[in-house]
């Protein structure tokens, strides 16, 4: 007789995906203990209170969504603020709005109504005839060569570390352009920011829940293993596999913090810049995520900003986005044929599905992982 193993489920990684599983599984009744090889729980939306400012240490994270389902979901476990992500674009000291728009159109040529703009963009469209062959005929096909000159193809190229025509024209299939004044970045219908920060809503998601950190699944699997009957694993796939197949591929992205002695850096949460000289892609003002103010309501002296680095990654790093093209793409299928003959691992998540995941999208999947495995 085999023994009785002390949890139903073992979540590996107590990001979005792990914590709404377990938090799913634990009220239907099962037992649960999730671990994580990190410090701290909330995966890559861990935020670190400093100076009174809730800084999103892994990147800037705004949550937006379309999902009913998913937005009451989140706002069980804590109250969002009505933060709207409106970026603004640097280039050479020149500021633009995005998404683009009628100020950003102003701003590029002087028009001031949609035909004019329209008109604008259509002259410069016609440049490239045919289908587009890479991602710079694709970005002026649809923009028009001033936009992409300015406001695409540095920014681009640092994301990627490649010239604009070495990247395929897939990569850009659309690029919104609003014929209105409006600076609202998502296109959804909920939108905001955890009242004090993404760590608390994930601690009240996992709120009467076994965690154990700084645990590394993989070291340990047969440990680990013999503590439930079965495991869900949001780490990366290949890794789980020991890559025995090879290395699928990310681009990683280095953060610079700095704390500044001043009230405000640069009035807003996130200025992309998109010439290629400038080394990093973007900063970020964490203080307005939250309006530049604390809990009770008070200003902040101070203010922390991130420089954003995009850079290749290599083992060791941390993974952030899939390069999705042909060759990492079929080498996940293989490493999926691998995972579906795994029969008591689930594998979730970005990481484990290899998969550019909004944070509204991750949780809708963790939900319907949980509506199979659990209902």
């Amino acid at each position: 007789m085999s023994s009785v193993k002390p949890y139903d489920y073992l979540i590996v990684g107590a990001g979005l995906f792990g914590s709404v599983f377990a938090r799913e599984a634990a009220d239907n009744g099962k037992k649960v203990l999730v671990i994580d090889k990190r410090e701290h729980i909330a995966g890559n939306v861990y935020t670190e209170k400093i100076e009174g400012i809730n800084v999103h240490k892994y990147g800037a994270h705004i949550f937006h969504t379309n999902n009913k389902r998913v937005w009451d979901y989140v706002n069980k476990f804590i109250e969002f603020n009505r933060f709207t992500n409106s970026p603004v674009a640097n280039y050479k000291g020149e500021l633009y709005s995005l998404p683009f728009n009628m100020y950003t159109f102003n701003k590029m040529w002087g028009v001031v109504t949609p035909e004019e703009a329209m008109a604008k963009i259509e002259e410069q469209r016609t440049e490239i005839k045919g289908e587009p062959q890479n991602l710079e005929e694709q970005a002026i096909s649809l923009v028009g060569r001033d936009i992409y000159e300015k406001l695409v193809k540095g920014y681009t190229e640092k994301q990627w570390g490649r010239d604009c025509k070495e990247l395929p024209a897939f990569i850009i299939k659309r690029l919104p352009v609003r014929l209105t004044f409006d600076n609202n970045y998502f296109n959804a219908l909920y939108q905001g920011i955890p009242v004090g920060g993404y760590t608390k809503l994930v601690e009240h998601m996992l709120d009467g829940i076994d965690v154990q950190l700084g645990e590394d699944y993989l070291t340990k699997k047969d440990y680990w293993d013999a503590q439930a009957d079965k495991v869900i694993y949001t780490g990366a796939i290949d890794a789980y596999f020991d890559f025995k197949l090879g290395n699928l591929e990310y681009r990683s992205v280095r953060f610079e913090n700095v704390i500044l002695d001043m009230p405000n850096f640069q009035g807003n949460a996130a200025v992309n810049y998109t010439d290629r000289e400038t080394p990093w892609t973007r900063i970020i003002e964490h203080k307005w995520f939250e309006f530049g103010k604390d809990e009770a309501g008070n200003d902040l002296p101070k203010t922390i900003i991130s420089r954003e680095y995009s850079s290749e990654w290599k083992p060791g790093d941390e993974p952030y986005y899939p390069v999705n093209d042909e060759k990492n793409s079929n080498l996940y299928s293989e490493y999926k044929k691998l995972a579906d003959e795994e029969s008591n691992v689930v594998f979730g998540g970005r990481l484990g599905e290899y998969k550019y995941y909004d944070m509204d999208a991750v949780i809708a999947s963790a939900l319907d992982c949980a509506d199979k495995l659990l209902k």
